[in-house]
């Protein structure tokens, strides 16, 4: 039997990390470095290719969307789970909840759609190279990211609908650090046959779409590298799609040990959970500025120009004239 209904909820209580009662200083420093992290090293990337010209690429494009995902999708969960932790007060509001919900369901749904879209790139990068310029073209790209956003709003705001009008019981303790839609459907005390006809087929579609995009993509970009096997080629296609082959395969493998191989809130759930809404983010900037040439070439470059100005702020007008007289 379920608890007693209570319809009107104020506040529920996060269980939170199980963090030992001596440690909460230790998470609390790591997990507010983990944070700062993310948020500066994504900021880095929109920076950079907002400034170098040589990254006005539809790649880079989508990567700047993916990186400003990325600092919503984590500033909607650890600056909350930060504030736990440090109060040691678990509560959060109804309307904080709600919203925590609406925020993480809408970022990580357009870190999923966005990947996709990447992947179609890179597809078309590789399989098609002489056409790449004339089907990347910027409407195209434009409307790829404003689909992505486009569903990925419709898709949380249905979820969100049908999660508002339930009554929940009086065991009000969410069993997470957030407020997740699975364990919000758990305490509930109304009937949500519609919710889990609604997860599991248009939450289905929503998932599998950009997965089968993804999917597809880089089957069709190794049947061309296959049918022409060369070095040349398979280090080309590696430099290309290493470091997005990669961050999808922390994605998708993280978003799987979640919701598929663990059931309760044990610690391969807790690990995977962190993995998933905290160290993904803060990975992405280092995957793809690591190996990345021209993410390397454009932080070099902002690094000479903040030198450089610093240095004419630091010398009178006349010294730099006459450095430039000399130099010239």
């Amino acid at each position: 039997m379920r608890p007693e209904n209570q319809s009107s909820v104020s506040e529920f209580l996060l269980l939170g990390l199980p963090i030992q009662p001596g440690q909460h200083g230790v998470f609390f420093s790591l997990f507010l470095g983990m944070y700062l992290t993310t948020v500066l090293g994504n900021l880095l990337i929109i920076l950079l290719i907002r400034l170098d010209s040589r990254l006005h690429t539809p790649m880079y494009f989508f990567l700047s969307h993916l990186a400003f995902s990325d600092i919503a999708f984590s500033s909607v969960i650890v600056p909350k789970m930060l504030m736990n932790i440090q109060a040691r007060q678990q509560s959060i509001s109804y309307m904080g909840c709600i919203s925590q919900f609406y925020f993480f369901i809408l970022f990580g749904t357009l870190d999923n759609f966005l990947l996709a879209v990447m992947a179609y790139d890179r597809y078309v990068a590789i399989c098609h190279p002489l056409h790449y310029t004339t089907i990347m073209r910027e409407g195209l790209c434009s409307l790829l990211v404003a689909g992505s956003w486009i569903l990925s709003c419709v898709h949380d705001l249905l979820h969100t609908l049908l999660l508002v009008p339930l009554s929940f019981c009086t065991d009000i303790t969410i069993t997470h650090f957030f407020c997740e839609l699975t364990v919000l459907l758990k305490l509930s005390c109304s009937d949500i046959s519609l919710n889990e006809l609604v997860v599991f087929t248009e939450g289905g579609v929503i998932f599998l779409l950009p997965f089968g995009t993804v999917f597809g993509s880089y089957i069709r970009i190794g049947t061309i590298i296959l049918r022409v096997p060369s070095t040349k080629r398979l280090l080309r296609a590696f430099s290309t799609c290493g470091s997005h082959l990669f961050v999808v395969s922390l994605y998708y493998g993280t978003i799987a040990a979640v919701y598929f191989f663990s059931s309760s809130w044990d610690s391969k759930h807790i690990i995977a959970s962190v993995l998933y809404a905290i160290v993904t983010p803060m990975l992405n900037p280092f995957i793809y500025s690591l190996r990345n040439r021209d993410i390397k070439q454009a932080l070099a470059m902002c690094a000479n120009r903040i030198n450089f100005f610093r240095w004419e702020t630091q010398n009178p007008p006349d010294t730099v004239r006459s450095a430039v007289r000399y130099v010239s």
